[in-house]
């Protein structure tokens, strides 16, 4: 509890800051002209992991969980961008 209290991060997939995820995802969008990174997107394997967590940070979010990592501002920022919050699993996107 204490350490969650320090806010300690337990997954550590990916140690960059949010920002410079954020700038990847913004190529991303530039070069392929959606925000539907694939899980295991080739070019940039930690890109497609960091998109689910933001996916999963932003259900927390909404459910007021405080172990989220998201903000309103990281989400004003997402939805700027085309960012999107749900997509469906079974469609697959060519990239």
């Amino acid at each position: 509890k204490l350490l969650k209290k320090l806010g300690f991060e337990w997954e550590c997939h990916n140690n960059q800051p949010w920002d410079e995820s954020f700038e990847e995802l913004v190529s991303f969008i530039e070069e392929f002209g959606h925000a539907r990174v694939p899980i295991k997107f080739p070019l940039n394997p930690s890109l497609g992991i960091w998109v689910v967590k933001q996916r999963q940070d932003y259900k927390e979010f909404l459910n007021d969980d405080s172990s989220s990592n998201m903000t309103a501002d990281r989400i004003q920022l997402s939805n700027k961008v085309g960012f999107e919050w749900v997509v469906n699993r079974t469609l697959e996107y060519s990239c």
